[in-house]
Order: C-alpha cells, then structure tokens, then sequence
C-alpha cells in the first residue's frame, strides 16, 4: 500500500501549528509504514524527516484543484492532507482531509500573512457551511485534531465521512523544573481577534507585582494597543525568541497564561505542562481535553476572573499539584501515538492492500 503526506504547508525556517502537526505526524507514521511526502518547496525539506519525497503545486497556486493530477502520477493508494482544502479533481486515490476547527466561522479574521485574494476568498468561503460540506464529503474519511472538535463537526453536520481524532503533540520535556518561580506570565501564540489578549492586559490590573511575557512576534499597532490597556511596564514585549529562550522563560513562569475563546488544540498548553509548568487558560471544552489537571480555568472574558484563577496559584500545594499533573497529561498526546491511529484508518480504506 503507497501512502503519500501532503506537506506542503510545512513552512519554511519555522514551523507554525500546521506544519509542526505535519511535521510530528509524518516522522512517526514513517516509522510505522513506508510514506511519501508532497511538497511544494525544496526548502521544505529541511524541516521533514528524510523521507521520498514528489514536488507538486503551491496549495495557494490558482492550480490546486488539479494538483492530484500530479499526486495521480506516484500511483499512491491513500493520500493524506493536514487541511481540507487539498485539491481532488481527477484523482485516483482515497483521499483524507483534515478539519482542525471551526474557529473561522464564528473569527472571520483570517491569518494576517495571507496574500489579499486568498484572505478574500478565506472570508467569502466562511459565509456558510456548505462550501465546508460539499469539500469535506468529496474525501474518503476525515481528521480531526481533538474530540471537542469532532463533536463541533457533528453538530454542525458537515460531513457524512468517518471522523478520526489524529492529535497534535510536543516531543517530551527533557527534564522537570523545580518549584521556583518568579512572578512572570508566559504567552505564546499570535495575536488574532479570537486569541483575546487584550482580556490578559486588563487582567494585569488586577495582578500587581506580575509581568505578562507575549513571546511572539508583534506589529508596533498590537503593542501600543496592548500596552495602553494593561498598567505601565507591566507587559515585556519580546518580538519572538529560540526554542531555548522559550523554555528558559517558562521554567521560570509562575504559568502560561492564554484567554484564546476557541482554539483547535493549544501545542503551547502541551509545551508548558510537559516540563512541569501550570497553565491557567479559558474554561473551554478543549482546553480541558488538551490541559486537564494541568490547568486553572477562567472566563476568557472577564478580567477579573483571570486574575482569580493566576492568583490561585500562588498557593505553594496548588502550584505543585497542577504541576505535577501537567507531564501526565501531556504523557498522552504523543506522535507515536496519533500515527497509530491515522495507520488505522489509512488501512480501513485500502483493507486489500495491507
């Protein structure tokens, strides 16, 4: 049986969530089956495993509706996508897709670095749900990232196909942290509408002494807009850090803190509770299936709730429990995992070909 990845939205230099996902879930299935990735950029490749490889269009081309006519040539039997918007005219294959969320129905908002016709087809195409029905019902079988999210699938009823829970996941810490702490707040994630950081500024009202830590790499409007909302000096603004940076500075945290009000799966939540650090994050049904014990929960929308919950944890028994329920329950999303489960449902679809 010839399986072929669909990685070209692996990006180049840095992953982001969907490449990360691509990323953890191709190395580890090759370990399971053989596996052929499709890419779009040979650079690509410096952030995948060392795997055969094909070159297709730029999933943004205006010929991504053909591109399995190029898939076509590999002779594959089951092709997987990290997305749903993989094109599928012609195609001579089991074909699975990807539905991370539906975040982009209720934030309209699509990613800033997107070139302005896709950014204006974006919002077009989350006007209703039947686009997302008629793509998802053209594949074999659907994946999905968490169990919160199949259930917001089902209910919407956007697709008759099978859904699979394929989770993302972080490779485990490589040792704990100890109980000290200062009185930091990590944040790690981009700063869209949904993401709601401007409640975690105005929460800082309510935490004197504490600094909010946004990591990521900021416009000058989003840090002027966030800095009049919380008390003076009371944001650091890093513009983006290393992998080493970040870990430092959430060994150090007393949490990381996100008041996201959806949200596809939460790698950073993952990260933190994986070497020992609390989360304090919105009372969401996902986070409570990615964070569980981990985690203190708030209302995403009222600060003073958020204050609550990062307050809470300045009790020295409740920090070091939630402490250490955070590597047990980062324990259980891992690659290894998540490649056994897509294996599965690659199997179901081409059960002859095993």
């Amino acid at each position: 049986m010839k399986v072929i990845f669909d990685c070209r939205y692996t990006r180049i230099g840095r992953h982001d969530g969907i490449s990360r996902y691509t990323a953890g879930v191709v190395e580890a299935f090759s370990r399971l089956h053989p596996v052929t990735m499709l890419i779009s950029d040979a650079r690509q490749l410096e952030m995948l495993p060392d795997l055969p490889w094909i070159k297709g269009t730029d999933p943004t081309s205006m010929r991504e509706p053909w591109v399995s006519l190029i898939v076509n040539r590999a002779h594959p039997d089951v092709v997987f996508s990290p997305m749903q918007t993989m094109g599928s005219f012609g195609r001579r294959y089991k074909l699975i897709l990807t539905l991370h969320d539906l975040i982009y129905y209720n934030n309209p908002t699509p990613p800033r670095d997107l070139p302005w016709p896709i950014r204006f087809g974006w919002r077009l195409f989350h006007l209703a749900l039947w686009p997302q029905r008629l793509i998802l019902n053209r594949a074999d079988a659907v994946v999905t990232g968490t169990e919160a999210a199949r259930e917001q699938i089902r209910a919407k009823r956007l697709t008759k196909r099978p859904i699979t829970v394929v989770s993302s996941a972080v490779d485990p810490a490589t040792e704990l942290r100890g109980p000290d702490r200062d009185t930091t707040l990590v944040y790690m994630g981009s700063f869209m509408p949904y993401k709601n950081v401007e409640s975690l500024a105005r929460a800082l009202h309510e935490l004197p002494g504490y600094r909010l830590q946004l990591l990521s790499r900021i416009s000058e409007h989003d840090r002027s807009r966030f800095a009049a909302l919380a008390p003076v000096d009371a944001i650091e603004f890093f513009d983006g850090v290393t992998d080493e940076e970040y870990t430092r500075l959430l060994r150090r945290a007393s949490a990381l803190v996100t008041a996201s009000l959806e949200e596809g799966f939460g790698i950073p939540l993952i990260e933190a509770l994986s070497m020992g650090t609390p989360v304090a994050c919105s009372d969401i049904p996902v986070f409570h299936e990615v964070a569980g014990d981990g985690a203190v929960y708030f209302s995403p929308r009222d600060p003073g709730d958020i204050a609550r919950a990062i307050r809470s944890l300045e009790d020295d028994e409740k920090w070091r429990f939630h402490s250490a329920a955070g590597p047990t329950q980062a324990a259980k999303f891992t690659w290894d995992r998540s490649a056994e489960r897509l294996l599965e449902l690659v199997r179901s679809l081409a059960p002859n070909l095993n």
